[in-house]
C-alpha cells in the first residue's frame, strides 16, 4: 500500500473527486473526507461489507482540498480500510486478525455486531440534560468499521498499544513515520501523526487516541520511548478524558 498514491487506485468503490486523496492524508486527517453530520441519527441496521459503509459518504464532495488543513474524519478511515483490504487481497477483519490481533495477543476483540452474543458485553449508558442516567440508544456499529465499531476489553487494547510501541506490529521505519507529526502543504505542523495524536510531556514523547460512540467512551495513551501503554474504557457516552 503506497501511502502517497491516490487511494482510488486501491478502492474502486470510491469515485474520483475534485482532487486526489492519498492514504497518508487520510491517516493524518487531511484527506477532506467529511465526518459525521449533526443530523445523522444512530444506525440500527447491520452492514455486511465495507462497500455499504462507503455508500454513506462516497458521493459527497470533499470538504477541502487534501493536504491543506486538518479535519478529523471517522469516514476517512472507512476509506482507508477499503484500500488496505484491496492491497492485501483479503477482507479487512481477516487482515486485522492476522496482522494485529494475533501478533498482539488480542483474543477478545471483534466487530461490535448489535445482534451478536458477545460474552460479558457491558450495557451502555448516557446522561440526559439533567444528568439522569439512561440506557444508550440502540445502534449497530458495523456501518463504520474500520473507523470504529469494534468491541474489546481494556486488557486487549493495552496489548495492542504495547505491541505497537514495542515494534511487533510495524517495522521501525513505519513506526517512526506513524509517530512523526505531519505537516500541511504550507508547512504547518499538525497535532497528528499517522493515526495517533502526538505531543510531549516532561520531555517524553506521548501518543494517544480517544474514542466515543453509542454506549462507550475510550482512550489509549502511549509513551513510545518507555513502552508504556494505558487503556481506559467506560460504558458511558461522552466522557471527556
Amino acid at each position: 500500500l503506497d501511502l502517497d498514491a491516490p487511494v482510488s487506485r486501491y478502492c474502486s468503490d470510491f469515485p474520483e473527486k475534485a482532487w486526489p486523496v492519498t492514504a497518508r492524508q487520510l491517516l493524518s486527517h487531511q484527506g477532506g473526507v467529511r465526518h459525521y453530520r449533526p443530523d445523522e441519527q444512530p444506525i440500527t441496521r447491520r452492514f455486511t461489507s465495507l462497500a455499504e459503509g462507503l455508500a454513506l459518504f462516497r458521493d459527497d464532495p470533499l470538504v477541502h482540498e487534501p493536504g491543506t488543513k486538518v479535519l478529523y474524519s471517522t469516514y476517512g478511515y472507512t476509506l482507508l480500510g477499503c484500500a488496505a483490504a484491496s492491497a492485501a487481497g483479503r477482507p479487512f477483519m481477516a487482515l486485522l486478525q492476522d496482522s494485529v490481533f494475533a501478533p498482539a495477543g488480542m483474543t477478545a476483540t471483534r466487530v461490535d455486531d448489535v445482534r451478536g452474543l458477545i460474552p460479558n458485553r457491558a450495557q451502555g449508558y448516557v446522561r440526559d440534560g439533567e444528568g439522569e442516567l439512561l440506557n444508550s440508544a440502540l445502534a449497530d456499529m458495523t456501518y463504520k468499521v474500520p473507523g470504529g465499531g469494534l468491541s474489546s476489553t481494556a486488557p486487549d487494547v493495552a496489548r495492542f498499544g504495547t505491541a505497537l510501541v514495542s515494534g511487533r506490529l510495524l517495522s521501525a521505519d513505519t513506526l517512526t513515520q506513524m509517530l512523526t507529526r505531519q505537516k500541511t502543504r504550507n508547512g504547518r505542523v499538525t497535532g497528528f501523526g499517522l493515526g495517533l495524536a502526538l505531543g510531549s510531556r516532561g520531555g517524553r514523547r506521548e501518543a494517544w487516541h480517544t474514542g466515543g460512540q453509542e454506549r462507550v467512551s475510550t482512550v489509549i495513551y502511549l509513551q513510545p520511548d518507555s513502552g508504556l501503554a494505558v487503556a481506559i474504557l467506560t460504558n458511558l457516552e461522552k466522557v471527556q478524558p
